[in-house]
């Protein structure tokens, strides 16, 4: 897999109430991944970006909410995250410099 593929996968952390409580309890991270990301593709993106040792990958497809402005009726586009499992004593930190 390219470089330019990798970034192309992998589009950022998904911070929320419930991912915060997986990564402290079971060493997982949650990542927000392109629609088309299959779990080969997200294994090694994170393996090669991060420099962890990958266990697992589950995939979640999440459906867009509607939502309305007005009289306006839409609907959020549907997106894909990922919950990352790492091997035993590998860490993953986004905010490390922050004290």
């Amino acid at each position: 897999m390219n470089r330019e593929r990798m970034y192309q996968v992998l589009l950022g952390p998904h911070v929320s109430e419930k991912s915060t409580i997986i990564s402290e309890d079971s060493n997982q991270v949650v990542f927000r991944v392109a629609r088309n990301a299959r779990k080969g593709e997200i294994r090694a993106a994170v393996e090669n970006l991060f420099e962890v040792n990958v266990r697992d990958v589950r995939v979640c497809n999440v459906k867009g909410k509607p939502k309305g402005f007005g009289r306006m009726n839409g609907r959020r586009p549907d997106w894909k995250k990922a919950y990352v499992a790492l091997e035993e004593g590998e860490e993953l930190d986004f905010i490390g410099g922050i004290e």
